[in-house]
């Protein structure tokens, strides 16, 4: 009973460092699926290797290191995940075609819910919030693995120097160096405007502007939608590679080779700390809906200015907890996450 009852409390000890653990491996790898096995793999480490625990440091430090190892090891080939635009020039909507990329090319969407643990601290909780952003994850794949996990670890979870010194083995004089050369990389490679000016909780303008998105794109109002959108607004579809910018090449390409969309559903998710929709395109045959992508919002100056739609929907919708399909006659679905 008493091995049984130990066994069962550091289970429950683990799990409770689970979702930190898991917006930790996530900043570091950008991708939805490689952070969770990093965290099952930290975990089984930890729970094999407890014995040897000697409790000099938290358990929580002592999970952090383990998982950093893990992820230094899944990047020491090198791969860097991007976003569409980090990789190519827009294309003009006469040249739009749909050519798809490998899964481990793309910065990959995360629910908010897996990565972004209940805080008490307001701040704290914007800061969470705005380091799983999708430009700010872009940033941080710019980053060698070693001075990601120094940025993460001093900028994002406000470790002291010390402490991150321990964690990876350095001087305190090394962190600090690395830390300024990652603050530079950032700086150097800042995009205009690639912060997503987004309140937590959203204020009413951003409410009712989300609003007015789902009337115009389930109405599929081109017009009201180009009203919508910043004029430098670009639009992504992942796992392919074209990227589109401004409303008439967005709104052109939704009424062209986008057309199938109208009559489309969408349903509110958490996802990078930004508003988003479960995207269910019609399907006349059944008079239903099936998933065809999870959008990300991100909204600057009362407009939208990214518009990113992850078309992978066999690994989004079951991570968000969303059914494949919608009946003819749903109007809404529980979400599961």
């Amino acid at each position: 009973m008493s091995d049984t009852a130990t066994t069962t409390d550091l289970d429950v000890r683990l799990e409770q460092h689970r979702t930190e653990l898991t917006g930790y491996c996530y900043r570091m790898l950008g991708s939805s699926f490689e952070a969770e096995d990093a965290v099952q793999d930290t975990m089984v480490r930890a729970w094999r290797s407890f014995d040897k625990f000697e409790g000099r440091s938290s358990l929580r430090s002592w999970l952090y290191r383990i998982a950093t190892n893990v992820c230094l090891d899944m990047l020491s080939a090198g791969n860097k995940r991007a976003r569409p635009m980090d990789l190519t020039e827009a294309t003009p909507l006469a040249q739009a075609a749909l050519s798809p990329r490998p899964d481990h090319t793309w910065l990959e969407p995360m629910p908010d819910a897996r990565v972004l643990p209940s805080v008490e601290d307001p701040a704290e909780a914007a800061v969470a919030k705005e380091t799983v952003r999708l430009a700010f994850m872009a940033a941080l794949q710019k980053l060698p693995a070693k001075q990601r996990a120094v940025l993460i670890l001093r900028e994002v979870l406000a470790w002291k120097a010390s402490e991150v010194a321990e964690l990876l083995d350095t001087s305190v004089a090394s962190v600090n160096s690395a830390l300024q050369r990652a603050r530079a990389t950032l700086a150097e490679r800042q995009e205009p405007g690639a912060e997503a000016a987004v309140s937590d909780p959203l204020d009413e303008e951003q409410q009712k502007l989300l609003e007015r998105y789902v009337a115009a794109f389930e109405g599929y109002d081109m017009t009201a939608l180009t009203a919508l959108l910043h004029e430098d607004a670009i639009m992504t579809m992942p796992p392919f590679d074209l990227w589109l910018s401004g409303p008439a090449d967005i709104t052109g390409f939704m009424t062209t080779l986008g057309a199938s969309c109208a009559g489309s559903r969408l349903l509110p998710v958490q996802v990078n700390g930004l508003p988003g929709f479960a995207h269910y395109k019609p399907e006349p045959e059944t008079g239903g809906f099936s998933a065809w992508a999870v959008q990300v919002l991100e909204i600057s100056d009362g407009r939208i200015t990214g518009f990113h739609c992850f078309l992978d929907t066999k690994r989004w919708f079951p991570l968000f907890g969303l059914p494949l399909t919608l009946e003819a006659e749903a109007d809404e679905v529980q979400q599961g996450v």
